[in-house]
């Protein structure tokens, strides 16, 4: 994109986190309304999943690449674990009676809304137009 200036490269990068921000914020106020509007917090449990989510890649992830390395592999199960958590969490307790269909809705589409916002970081995080700023 050499046709654009430098300070409308600014610009829309800075909305690209601004877009990430409002990512993630969602993702909160739907996770905190799946509790409060049905007036059970059992699905906040879902949040330690969140938690321990980004754990194994902040302690392992520093590990070298080869494939044959067992700190890699603890990494990803782990990291899939967590994952999977966070979804089976509330449909357990969906399962188990203890949370409606519309907490449960809730707590799926915060998830998503997490997941998409970890991809656009990612997305973003890859890009090298980015890193030039």
């Amino acid at each position: 994109m050499p046709d654009i200036p430098p300070y409308m490269l600014a610009c829309f990068h800075s909305g690209k986190l601004a877009l990430l921000a409002i990512l993630v914020s969602g993702g909160i106020v739907l996770q905190i309304l799946s509790c409060a509007l049905y007036d059970n917090w059992w699905p906040m449990i879902t949040v330690i999943m969140y938690v321990l989510l980004p754990m194994p890649l902040l302690f392992f992830g520093g590990s070298s690449s080869d494939s044959g390395n067992s700190w890699v592999e603890a990494t990803k199960f782990l990291t899939g674990a967590s994952a999977i958590g966070s979804i089976a969490i509330p449909a357990i307790l969906k399962h188990a009676g203890v949370i409606g269909w519309g907490a449960l809705t809730m707590e799926f589409a915060s998830f998503f809304i997490f997941v998409i916002a970890m991809v656009w970081y990612i997305r973003m995080s890859d890009d090298d137009e980015y890193r030039s700023l």
